[in-house]
Formats: C-alpha cells, structure tokens, sequence
C-alpha cells in the first residue's frame, strides 16, 4: 500500500484471506499515541498504569475498576470509546467487518473521528498500488469533510479543517495565530489544484496542513471562448468527479463483491427512474425531492454537486424487480457549503439481490 496517510495506521495491518485488513498488536499501539489517548503532564497514576500495560499488552482485558480509578472523566471516556472499538474489530476479525457490522447495527457508538480514522484505513486498503493522484485525492471525500467553492465556473472541493486552519493561522501554526490576533498582516496561503505539474508533490506532501492542502477540481464541463463570440463546452477529462466514481465503484466491490460501473452525470432523464442513493444526507433529500415529482428552488438546486449513474456488470446481482435498471448517485452540499460523504449509504441501500 502507499506510505503515506501513515496517521491512520495502515502500515499496521495485514490482509487476511479475504484481503480485508487485520489489526496487530502495533495498530493499538498508534491508537494509544494519539492526542484523544496519549499521557499528558496531568494524567493520574492510575492513567499512566494503564497506558504503559496497554503498551505492553494492547490486547489485555482491562476492567471497570481499571478505568474507575481515572480522575479524569475525558479520559476515562475516551479509554471506554478506544476499548469499544479494539474490542470490536478484534471480534470482527478485520477492520471491514466491524464496519459492516457498525453501518448495519444502525446504532453506531463510536466518535466520528474514529470512524473516520478506519475507513481512511480501509481507503488505503482498497487503493493499493494505485499511481493515479487524483483517485487518491478524491478518495478523501470518504473520510474527510470539504468545503465546497464555486470559482470563475469550476466547482472545487478543499478539505474543511485544513481550510479553517490556514485560514486562522496564515499556513504559520500556533505562531501564525499570534501573528494574526496582534494584528500583523500575513500573505495569503497559496493551496494549489491538483495538477499535472503538482501531482508527485501531492504524494510527497505527507505531514502537517500539507497533507490535505490540494483542492480537488469537481466540474463537469469546462468552457473554452473562441473567436467571435463563440463557447466551447468541452468535458473535464480530469474531472475529481471521474475518479470519484472511481472510487466509489472498488469501494462497493470491496465490501459486497459485486461489480459496478459508476459515471458522472449532469442530469437525469430516465421516465423509468427506479432507484436512487444519495451519498448524503443533503444529496438524500434532494433527490428524494425530485423522484416524487417535486421542483428544486434555485438555492437547493446551486447545492446539488454532481449525479452519477451506477450499473451492475451483473444483473443478477440485483433485485428481480429492479434488474438491469441504473441507479442514481447524488452528491451535494449543505447550506454552509460543506459536503460529508457517507460512504456507508453505499453499503446499505443499493438494490442487491438477496443471495449476494
């Protein structure tokens, strides 16, 4: 797999014979150096106990009066959350399993970030020896919220806590900060489209805001003016979208294994429209809306960020009633402009056929 994105802990798993991804003892070692669990200058006695045996041991039963005995309720807390999800995954055999079983229990009692933090895993997993920056790129949008802008017609996609981190520090940290709260004037950071030119850069850029500094081009169709007036709508062969769809088909193979082809859309003209998944929970709404006939206002229609179409390579693989009919993928933002993608929506509401 990539060596990098190494934070999630993927260099510390192994594939088991289904190719989804084992923890070792090393996996929960990194969990516990994490900010949410590692030892701070405050931590009581029986905090610091705990954190050096499950260093030891990461696999060690640790008891209520274990965790009782911390002073600090945060703490004691987030130990709770980190046993839930160790205890979880090792019951599952594998970190695709317990999501499977997290996604379909439909109470999920783990932290976002967490969640998050395992499907970035699995993205590594899935992407394996993939050369393609832009697939990895958009592979983001599973475990990464973005902020959505709109700019001389090209619709572009930027991690959202990166964004509000350059923009608070001027790209200088903590110093940054204090700079901007005296007053000092800094120059605006520079975060770059992936490009061509910048994409081995992408890879390379590995720590700090850095990591997720490249903003993602979503557009359907450039326009390119011609003499005399004229435009010339072309299609975006590097679209994000595009490798996006990518994605999101080996994502959808990886965990039911069934093959799908997924292409961006910029609208759908289908009398015999079946079956539609919104990838979130805007997305959801809106084409909720418009399946039953009802018009978007303006506003609602500038959230709607690309449809897709998805096929199954396989009618069989699908229910009898709707076989060999498409599905319709939505993709949205918010009013903030914000978009959360839920990857798991994928693996609970396609048209599967009950023997796959």
């Amino acid at each position: 797999m990539q060596n990098f994105w190494t934070a999630c802990g993927h260099q510390h798993l192994t594939r088991n014979e289904r190719a989804w991804l084992s923890p070792t003892p090393d996996y929960w070692r990194l969990w516990l150096e994490r900010p949410e669990l590692a030892l701070v200058p405050e931590s009581c006695k029986a905090e610091k106990r705990l954190h050096q045996a499950l260093l030891t041991d990461p696999l060690m039963t640790v008891t209520p009066a274990d965790l009782k005995a911390f002073k600090d309720s945060d703490a004691r807390e987030n130990y709770q959350l980190f046993l839930r999800l160790r205890d979880d995954v090792q019951g599952a055999g594998s970190l695709e399993a317990a999501y499977v079983g997290w996604v379909h229990g439909g109470n999920i009692q783990l932290p976002p970030l967490f969640l998050d933090l395992v499907v970035q895993a699995i993205v590594c997993n899935v992407l394996a020896d993939e050369p393609d920056a832009w697939v990895w790129r958009a592979a983001e949008l599973l475990f990464r919220r973005q902020r959505i802008t709109l700019e001389a017609g090209r619709v572009l996609a930027g991690d959202s806590d990166t964004l509000d981190a350059l923009q608070a520090t001027g790209g200088l940290g903590e110093m940054g900060r204090m700079l901007i709260e005296g007053g000092a004037p800094l120059k605006a950071v520079d975060v770059k489209v992936l490009h061509k030119d910048n994409a081995e850069r992408y890879f390379a850029q590995r720590e700090g805001l850095g990591r997720y500094a490249f903003l993602l081009d979503m557009t359907h169709e450039i326009q390119n003016q011609l003499p005399h007036g004229l435009v010339l709508n072309m299609v975006n062969a590097r679209s994000g979208l595009k490798s996006l769809a990518e994605v999101l088909s080996r994502w959808v193979q990886h965990f039911l294994g069934v093959v799908v082809h997924i292409e961006a859309v910029q609208k759908v003209d289908d009398p015999a429209w079946r079956w539609h998944v919104g990838l979130d929970a805007t997305a959801t709404a809106l084409l909720n809306d418009l399946y039953l006939g009802q018009g978007l206002d303006e506003a609602r229609q500038q959230q709607l960020i690309s449809l897709f179409k998805l096929r199954f390579d396989n009618p069989q693989d699908m229910r009898s009633d709707v076989r060999g009919k498409p599905v319709y993928l939505g993709l949205a933002m918010n009013e903030k402009g914000l978009l959360k993608l839920k990857p798991q929506n994928l693996l609970l509401n396609l048209p599967l056929a009950t023997e796959v």
